[in-house]
């Protein structure tokens, strides 16, 4: 049990000394071309990992679930309809809940 408080310890110094790191660099670098093209592409870059994560159960076979499914096709609507990247989170988590609430 310690070792897992050890690690969630390192984890979290990790996340704080990255996020002071990114308020730390000077206007400089971040008003760069390539450093705005990366952050702007970075968070569809990271939800498309969360949704590979979900797609794959334990034993690495692909799970679809319906609901699963359900929520992307939902953000997908939203993407359609032009929202913004937090309104399609909100709509694709929020169908997906509201289906494994019913079910």
């Amino acid at each position: 049990m310690t070792g897992v408080w050890i690690a969630v310890i390192v984890a979290s110094v990790g996340c704080y000394a990255l996020k002071l790191a990114g308020v730390s660099l000077p206007s400089s670098i971040l008003e760069r071309d390539d450093v705005q093209r990366v952050a702007t592409l970075l968070p569809v870059a990271m939800l498309a990992g969360l949704v590979a994560v979900e797609l794959f159960d334990s034993g690495g076979s692909l799970g679809l679930d319906l609901r699963l499914l359900a929520g992307v096709a939902a953000g997908v609507v939203a993407l359609l309809l032009r929202q913004s990247f937090l309104v399609v989170i909100v709509v694709a988590a929020a169908v997906t809940a509201l289906l494994r609430a019913l079910t």
